[in-house]
């Protein structure tokens, strides 16, 4: 039985094991974001914290015990410089572990495994809302300003606008009563016309049934002259 066993040996030797963890440490430290299983997260975050809390002291002696275990100088000279200048009078809990769920295949927990310190998203999108509400009161006195202008020229544009409407229209009545004039006097002339030519045509009519009935001969004429004859 496992009883009061500290540690998880995530099925390597004492050796390997200290490796991995350096390794993983090595890359929190250089990219500030790791993504790894549950089990090595945890144990990497119990091997890292006690070393950025040794780098606050800036000593010769924390230097060299830090360097034992993280061989490279560019990330020595950042954690001693500006992750503990970030990180600043927090007293441990230096790194976060978030759950994943299960990885394809075999199943394993996943998570990320993060400084705190350097998690961007949640302190970007405090300053974001007060800008944004900053934005909204000074668009909103904006338009203020514009709608109590804006009323006055409004109104100098609507009464030229009627004033040309007005205009239209008046000459628009006046060439429909000028048009209207000019077609009564065409209807006129036009019924005249075709009076003159009614007459005309009525009095040509009467003169010729006149000729006409002077030119034949009277009967009772004719009857007479035949009995004289007999």
């Amino acid at each position: 039985m496992r009883h009061r066993v500290k540690g998880r040996k995530l099925n390597r030797t004492a050796s390997h094991r200290v490796a991995t963890l350096r390794a993983l440490s090595k890359a929190l430290l250089q990219h500030k974001k790791i993504k790894t299983t549950l089990a090595k997260a945890k144990e990497t975050r119990r091997f890292v914290e006690p070393l950025i809390t040794k780098a606050k002291d800036d000593t010769v002696h924390a230097r060299r015990y830090v360097a034992r275990h993280i061989n490279d100088n560019e990330i020595i000279k950042e954690l001693f410089g500006e992750i503990v200048a970030k990180i600043g009078d927090r007293a441990g809990g230096y790194t976060r572990v978030v759950k994943l769920g299960q990885r394809q295949g075999d199943a394993a927990e996943m998570a990320i495994l993060e400084l705190v310190d350097y998690n961007d998203m949640v302190e970007k999108k405090r300053p974001k809302k007060k800008k944004v509400k900053a934005e909204k009161v000074e668009t909103v006195e904006t338009e203020e300003v514009k709608t109590e202008d804006a009323p006055k020229v409004e109104d100098s544009k609507i009464a030229e606008a009627e004033e040309v409407v007005t205009e239209e229209v008046k000459e628009t009545k006046d060439t429909a009563e000028k048009g209207e004039v000019k077609k009564a006097d065409e209807v006129i002339e036009d019924k005249k016309s075709e009076e003159k030519a009614e007459s005309k045509e009525k009095v040509e009519t009467e003169s010729k049934d006149k000729v006409k009935a002077e030119t034949k001969p009277k009967p009772e004429a004719k009857k007479k002259s035949k009995k004289e004859d007999k």
